[in-house]
């Protein structure tokens, strides 16, 4: 009886620990992106959200003429997200929560979410923040604006596959 338990035992740790492993490697997937689309966006930073596996920062896009927020049928602002790599590993390229306050100006690509929600991921694009109060030119982005700092690896905004539509 005896080692019926330890055999009980061990194989519910089995059980646990394949749970525990096939949740990490989940949560690390880039299936919930589409990596054939990459949008690229110039908005306002709403809020970041600086967690350690992940920040994130909201922002509602600007419109094409760059002179104000999208808006929903309800006229609320819209509000994407886009998720990047650890705060700790951002925060080396000067992407923190004290460094993109609300209202930042800046500009990105994302690969949208498979499921249609707004959000994406960051992938390898690069981050454009434009000097205060300074939004680009009309269909331009913050990479074009003099005073621009950029944030990021590959230091340039990918080419849009395709274009958001609100």
């Amino acid at each position: 009886m005896h080692r019926l338990c330890l055999r009980a035992a061990g194989c519910m740790a089995i059980a646990v620990a394949g749970t525990v492993c096939t949740t990490a490697f989940a949560h690390h997937s880039f299936a919930m992106y589409d990596g054939e689309k990459t949008y690229v966006f110039t908005g306002v930073v709403t809020r970041v959200s600086p967690d350690p596996s992940h920040l994130t920062i909201f922002f509602s896009p600007l419109n094409d003429a760059r002179q104000a927020v999208v808006r929903d049928a309800g006229g609320k602002p819209v509000t994407w997200s886009v998720e990047l790599r650890s705060a700790s590993q951002v925060a080396l390229e000067g992407v923190t929560a004290q460094n993109f306050p609300p209202g930042t100006i800046f500009s990105i690509g994302l690969h949208p979410l498979r499921s249609g929600l707004p959000g994406g991921g960051r992938g390898k694009s690069g981050i454009f923040k434009c000097p205060p109060n300074t939004p680009p030119a009309a269909g331009k982005h913050c990479d074009d604006v003099a005073g621009a700092t950029s944030h990021g690896e590959s230091g340039s905004l990918p080419k849009p596959t395709a274009e958001w539509s609100p």
